[in-house]
């Protein structure tokens, strides 16, 4: 019942040669982060993936194809790059059942320690 996307953090162009049709002025690097979603939370998550396409020749390139050039850019941008923070959010329904579980344990405790009776 979860869903996890990635978000854009940062594109950049870069001036490699594409390894499918050589030209340099067409390739553009994209970094993201990971982004989970259910119904009680949403998450930010430290995964991040870097994506490579060029633009002339339309044509996504995987890192089996990478040169060392293009790695050495890539990792250069990984390094620069601001990543946000972990972090997870509860949605309304989750504060609902939290509440309630509370609510219900602190009516037990009392029933049981006889503070409070029927």
């Amino acid at each position: 019942m979860s869903s996890s996307r990635f978000f854009t953090l940062k594109e950049a162009r870069i001036g490699n040669n594409c390894p499918e049709c050589y030209s340099n002025d067409g390739l553009e690097l994209t970094l993201k982060q990971k982004l989970i979603e259910t119904k009680f939370y949403k998450a930010i998550t430290k995964e991040t993936v870097s994506q490579l396409r060029c633009l002339n020749c339309e044509i996504q390139i995987f890192p089996i194809r990478w040169t060392s050039d293009i790695e050495r850019v890539v990792d250069y941008h990984n390094r620069a790059l601001k990543t946000k923070a972990k972090s997870t959010k509860l949605k309304p329904i989750a504060w609902g059942l939290l509440s309630f579980s509370v609510i219900v344990l602190v009516a037990i405790i009392l029933f049981a320690t006889g503070i409070f009776s029927v």
